[in-house]
């Protein structure tokens, strides 16, 4: 098995903590803005964490406590693409991975979290902020606009909020943000409130949320019939898993179960 630690470079620290998956922008004197080479290490982090069945989620963040990620690095000669021949920049391929991951995804949202780094917080299927984080779609005050973060964004809040985000550009805070659903939890312990959410999620079935997630993915952009046919078909995969079968044991034997992950 491949030591995901060993894809960590300077700008993105890649470590397994026990069954979790830490992924930490440390440019933490850019305010953790992005990199191509921060893009392009999460890509691989996280398709990679697809094949190994000991990682049971993935944790997203910046170091330090000012910044989760200040979105692209605007002092950088090529922020947005490096070569304009290319039809899929590194942001996108990065929102494709996390689109395409079965392993869940949780926002460590630690301080700021501006233009890119709303795509970066958006694509995490649960997010848990610091009480200090602000939120911000800037990209109308230098000139472009948010473009590949709405593919990510614009389903999680009410689209009069989306609007104003993107065209004042204004930003809002930690309590507009779980007021609007773009958060689950605001707390001023995040990393108390992070490990809160993540024994919840452990303790639970590993197949089950493994196909699951993966349902909940697809069915999203279905119409009602064709959600309807996938999922009845669906509800019969999960009952042949080993778990659904220990899950239902453990109940009628009034135990917690032994989950085997398949």
């Amino acid at each position: 098995m491949n030591n995901p630690n060993s894809s960590s470079t300077p700008e993105l620290s890649v470590e397994q903590r026990g069954p979790v998956l830490w992924l930490t922008i440390t440019r933490e004197e850019r305010r953790n803005a992005m990199s191509h080479g921060v893009l392009a290490g999460m890509t691989q982090a996280i398709s990679a964490a697809q094949g190994q069945r000991d990682i049971r989620a993935i944790v997203i963040t910046g170091a330090g406590a000012k910044a989760f990620c200040a979105g692209a690095d605007l002092q950088s000669a090529q922020a947005f693409t490096t070569d304009y021949s290319e039809p899929h920049g590194h942001l996108a391929q990065l929102l494709r991975a996390a689109r395409a991951s079965y392993v869940p995804l949780i926002a460590r949202v630690n301080g700021a979290c501006m233009a890119g780094g709303m795509g970066l917080m958006s694509m995490c299927d649960m997010a848990v902020a610091a009480r200090h984080a602000v939120f911000g779609l800037p990209e109308v005050k230098v000139g472009v606009f948010p473009a590949q973060v709405l593919s990510v964004l614009q389903h999680l809040i009410p689209r009069r909020t989306l609007n104003e985000m993107c065209l004042t550009g204004e930003p809002i805070t930690s309590a507009q943000a779980l007021e609007v659903g773009l958060v689950n939890y605001v707390d001023d312990d995040v990393d108390a409130k992070l490990q809160w959410l993540l024994d919840r999620l452990l303790d639970k079935s590993p197949a089950a949320i493994r196909r699951g997630l993966y349902t909940l993915k697809k069915v999203e952009a279905m119409a009602f019939e064709e959600s309807m046919s996938f999922t009845e078909s669906q509800i019969a995969l999960f009952t042949l898993t080993e778990d659904a079968k220990e899950g239902q044991k453990a109940f009628q034997e009034k135990r917690k179960p032994n989950w085997v992950g398949h």
